[in-house]
Parts: C-alpha cells; sequence; structure tokens
C-alpha cells in the first residue's frame, strides 16, 4: 500500500496549502482505502483532510531547523 507514496515538497522549502491539502488527502486515501469517498462519506473524508492539513502545518512549523551541518550540505547539493 505504501509503494506510491509521493514526497510532496522540497526539503528546506515552507510547505504551500496546496502540499499540505494534497498531502493530507494522500494519507487519508490510504487509511480509509478509499480514492473517492461515497456520497455518505464526503463530509466526514474532507473534515479528515482538513484536520490532518492542519495538524501538519503545525507540525512542520514546530519542527526544529536543520542544523548548520545539514545546511551546508543541502546548500553544497543545489
Amino acid at each position: 500500500m505504501c509503494r506510491s507514496i509521493k514526497v510532496l515538497r522540497k526539503p528546506g522549502a515552507p510547505a504551500t496549502p496546496e502540499e499540505l491539502h494534497a498531502a493530507a488527502l494522500q494519507f487519508v486515501r490510504k487509511i480509509s482505502g478509499y480514492r473517492k469517498p461515497s456520497k455518505a462519506n464526503t463530509e466526514v473524508f474532507e473534515q479528515a483532510v482538513s484536520d490532518i492539513a492542519e495538524a501538519s502545518r503545525r507540525l512542520l512549523q514546530a519542527v526544529a531547523k536543520e542544523s548548520p551541518a545539514e545546511q551546508s550540505l543541502l546548500n553544497s547539493e543545489s
């Protein structure tokens, strides 16, 4: 089930709202097993996507910045 997970943002770059939504949608699809919910489940499906996108935004804001060594490695690769 995890073979098609895609990287949705570049390391070191802030995630956009669109990237957060795409990642949350991918997660909800994986967890629920449904690519598209039934009409009866659309509201709860979309709420889960919204909740996960918000939790992801908070996580990325709280995560510590890269160490100077990691930042140097990132800069040397560009």
